[in-house]
């Protein structure tokens, strides 16, 4: 099983959203979790920590969670009227539109105890073509100022893909950490070359505005090691703490594996399916197929819960995102050797061998393949 750090589970405070995104799979109902409900959760969480886990991170989602800040506000001072035995921290990412002055008020208040990260998909034009009309109802500078590490959470629509770099770039200006850049989930054809042909010159400007910037810390799309692809035998693991770190508390109470494998996306007998997994045998969430066959296997984590969305099971990964990745590690060893000859990398002896020994094998399996789309 998988070494875990936190316990990290989350608390569905509301199915509702103000917002429609483009790329939301979510049934947004008009529930929310009562108050004694939520106390009753809390104690099961505390009650329930891992023994690997060293402290709690408690996650408030939704729909926009924010919606029913009043309850939030409630289970955090219910939960801080009490000792604990173990250290932990509340949180919650929100799309910013509900934020009123007193709820900044309190949470500047209990800054040190609660965190709050923003989801923003870049600059105005491209944000309220994915997320509603929102952008100017949101408090860029409450974030800046306050929850600066927190980090900026970027989905990528369709929309996102041919001005990657300047949206990427302009939250690079605001001077937040740009932690998430993943491709949406659901039904999208990302295996479609139109993608990958907007991508090449889009991911060429990021590696050149990254060596131009060398202290600025990637965003996630190129943050990866890769020294790890050259393992000889990697670890048959699965990425993330479905079924066991990241359990997903619904408006009921009920206990879901994770968050993305809840009644917002899943019909009733695809859960009842779900729960027959043993979620503690990692093998159960490995992909043969990927893990033989695949080099860049080591730094392809897949969502368990997608996979089940397009296969029907958690082994099986989604193949639609397969194309790009391959075609952004292209660019990612092209970033990475750059910063090992200006002596920007960071890395130690051992990893900087092996990161050379890796972009060789990705130049070579994948240059002539994707020839056609390069510039």
């Amino acid at each position: 099983m998988s070494d875990i750090l936190h316990y990290s589970p989350s608390v569905c405070v509301t199915h509702r959203c103000n917002l429609n995104c483009v790329y939301c799979y979510q049934k947004h109902e008009n529930v929310s979790m009562s108050f004694d409900i939520a106390k009753n959760v809390i104690e099961k969480i505390f009650n329930s920590v891992p023994k690997e886990c060293r402290d709690i991170h408690i996650g408030f989602i939704g729909g926009e969670p924010l919606l029913e800040f009043d309850l939030i506000k409630d289970i955090c001072e219910y939960a801080w009227k009490s000792n604990r035995n173990i250290p932990y921290i509340f949180f919650a990412s929100t799309n910013g539109s509900v934020l009123t002055e007193s709820m900044k008020a309190w949470f500047v208040k209990n800054k040190r105890k609660f965190k709050l990260g923003l989801s923003l998909d870049g600059k105005r034009e491209l944000h309220n073509k994915n997320r509603s009309n929102s952008f100017d109802s949101i408090d860029i500078p409450f974030f800046q100022k306050n929850y600066p590490d927190e980090g900026i959470k970027m989905t990528l629509s369709e929309h996102s893909i041919p001005r990657l770099a300047e949206n990427i770039q302009f939250l690079h200006s605001l001077n937040l950490d740009v932690q998430g850049t993943n491709l949406a989930e659901g039904n999208f054809n990302w295996d479609d070359d139109k993608f990958i042909f907007q991508l090449s010159s889009e991911l060429q400007k990021l590696v050149d505005f990254y060596i131009e910037n060398p202290k600025l810390k990637v965003c996630q799309m190129f943050d990866k090691n890769l020294a790890l692809c050259e393992q000889k035998k990697p670890s048959k693991i699965k990425y993330c703490g479905i079924g066991y770190g990241a359990d997903f508390f619904d408006v009921d109470g009920k206990r879901y594996p994770c968050p993305f494998c809840t009644p917002m996306t899943f019909s009733q007998v695809e859960l009842e399916k779900m729960a027959k997994t043993e979620f503690d045998k990692d093998e159960n969430f490995v992909d043969e197929d990927c893990y033989n066959n695949c080099y860049l296997y080591p730094i392809c984590p897949s969502c368990a819960g997608n996979n089940f969305m397009h296969s029907g099971c958690f082994n099986k990964h989604e193949r639609v995102k397969c194309k790009i990745t391959k075609f952004t590690a292209l660019f990612i060893a092209e970033l990475q050797a750059k910063k090992i000859v200006n002596g920007t990398d960071g890395f130690d002896k051992e990893r900087r061998y092996w990161t050379i020994e890796a972009i060789k094998k990705i130049k070579s399996l994948y240059f002539n393949e994707f020839r056609q789309y390069l510039g």
